[in-house]
């Protein structure tokens, strides 16, 4: 069933890894620039334990990742942006290393969550937020609803659900996001095969991939990335928080319909060919742009598939 859904290795997720290593640091444990600049962090947040991931100096940047991601989805970029910035990249609420039940997955329940960690428990009121792919509409929820403390938008690859689309046309962009909508079925279906159903699906929207009109099978990302996200993934309750994050899109809707209007600076990133599609969805609801550029030679995963234009865009819009 699941090879005939992908058509149009599992790695233990227990709380140790080797050597006494926590699980949640072993993807990090080697990786250089890790060790001695960034380090884990855990706060809770209104009933959920909240993972992140910080390090830098200078003003705070905030990073929000998408599905079916976690904080590392970032990793390629955050060396380099702590050179000039504290960085922050978190899991969001029940996805990741984060662990709890949030309210809601809807993006700006998630916000909320996101904007407590940041602007309470750290009291960072002049966050420069960045999100991709669904947390990129947890960052615009972030932006609209607490403007004072927002001084910068990343918008990274979304059509914003909203005004400009309804979840029935959303639900119809792709077949995963039908799939990922449905009831208890996906779980029952993705639940055995995480990790296979991973390694299928990254290729599929990458730059080449059938969502993007090629044929190409060529994974943007490495088997051990994979082993990472698949780690977190396998948790049932991280893989259904997953799937929320779907189910969650006619309430999208409705709260981005009745959002304030993002003044603050705004730069929009998207895959190559996609920005004028993007920001039809996005500039209704964002009126100060200051950058919107597609990433070359990249698919939806523009961190992975062309990390020096994506850090080179972040540095030049969050140091201006």
């Amino acid at each position: 069933m699941l090879a005939f859904l992908l058509t149009i290795g599992a790695v233990a997720c227990g709380t140790q890894a080797d050597d006494d290593v926590p699980a949640y640091a072993a993807a990090t444990r080697d990786a250089p620039g890790f060790k001695g600049t960034f380090r884990h962090e855990f706060a809770d947040v209104d009933g959920v334990r909240m993972h992140y991931v910080t390090g830098g100096s200078g003003p705070p940047v905030v990073l929000i990742h998408g599905w079916p991601q976690t904080w590392f989805g970032w990793w390629p970029v955050m060396p380099a942006l702590a050179e000039h910035h504290t960085v922050y990249a978190v899991d969001l609420p029940g996805l990741g290393d984060s662990s709890g039940s949030p309210t809601g997955y809807d993006k700006a329940t998630l916000a909320r969550y996101v904007h407590t960690l940041i602007a309470d428990r750290l009291g960072l009121r002049d966050a420069r937020v960045v999100g991709h792919d669904f947390g990129a509409a947890v960052a615009f929820q972030y932006a609209a609803r607490f403007p004072a403390d927002t001084a910068r938008l990343g918008y990274l690859d979304l059509p914003l659900p909203g005004p400009a689309i309804d979840a029935p046309t959303y639900r119809s962009l792709s077949w995963h996001i039908a799939f990922h909508s449905q009831r208890r079925v996906p779980e029952a279906v993705v639940g055995d095969d995480v990790r296979e159903y991973l390694a299928l699906f990254y290729p599929q929207v990458s730059f080449g991939g059938t969502a993007f009109g090629g044929t190409s099978e060529r994974s943007p990302f490495t088997d051990a990335e994979i082993d990472e996200y698949a780690r977190t993934y396998r948790r049932p309750e991280v893989l259904s928080g997953g799937f929320e994050l779907y189910r969650a899109l006619d309430q999208d809707v409705r709260d981005a319909k009745a959002a304030t209007p993002v003044r603050v600076p705004t730069l929009l990133m998207t895959a190559q060919g996609q920005l004028d599609a993007t920001r039809g969805t996005a500039a209704p609801l964002m009126t100060n742009i200051v950058r919107a550029v597609d990433v070359p030679n990249a698919g939806h995963w523009l961190v992975e598939e062309n990390p020096r234009f994506v850090t080179a865009e972040l540095l030049r819009f969050l140091d201006s």
